[in-house]
């Protein structure tokens, strides 16, 4: 661009003299369809001026192209975020659930081996009053085997005393011979 101004120039100018967005462009091509476009621009080059505003506008729609990519992105960005924040939260309450159910289980478990445990318990203490009562039960058949003997002692102690009383007081006793067998 020999005598016009470039499309770096013009985004320059609309930087520095505060322009946003679109509206310089809108106004620069306002003023060239006001005059038509002959005898505008610097040296009476038009069409030099007329593909920088080619230019200009292609520029323009490659940076909306852009900021409308960019844009896409980052929604997309955004969505992906947010479907992993729902993975991550539904991951967290799996795992929490796994973990109360794992709880549980143990809980289950310390309680079931509590309780065998009493039952064990109760089965060692019956089988040590069982085999305490067993042992008081043959003691006393012992007992009582021992005191018949015994009665049964005195009794022939008894009776071989009446005997010797009886014939101590007898006198001489002499039995009869046995009678022969005719």
């Amino acid at each position: 661009m020999e005598n016009g101004l470039s499309t770096g120039d013009l985004a320059l100018m609309r930087e520095n003299n505060g322009f946003e967005g679109n509206g310089f462009f809108w106004v620069f091509a306002l003023l060239i369809l006001m005059f038509g476009g002959n005898g505008f621009g610097i040296g009476g080059n038009n069409n030099a001026l007329a593909d920088q505003m080619n230019q200009g506008f292609t520029n323009q729609q490659l940076q909306a192209i852009a900021l409308s990519s960019a844009n896409n992105n980052y929604e997309t960005a955004q969505l992906i975020n947010g479907q992993t924040n729902t993975l991550m939260a539904q991951n967290n309450t799996n795992l929490i659930n796994a973990i109360q159910g794992f709880n549980n289980l143990g809980i289950q478990i310390q309680n079931q081996t509590n309780t065998l445990t009493q039952q064990l318990m109760g089965i060692q203490s019956k089988l040590d009053s069982c085999c305490c009562e067993i042992k008081t039960q043959m003691l006393q058949y012992r007992l009582q085997d021992a005191e018949a003997k015994n009665v049964q002692l005195s009794g022939e102690i008894s009776n071989f005393n009446q005997n010797q009383y009886l014939l101590s007081q007898m006198g001489k006793w002499v039995a009869n011979a046995p009678a022969a067998a005719t």
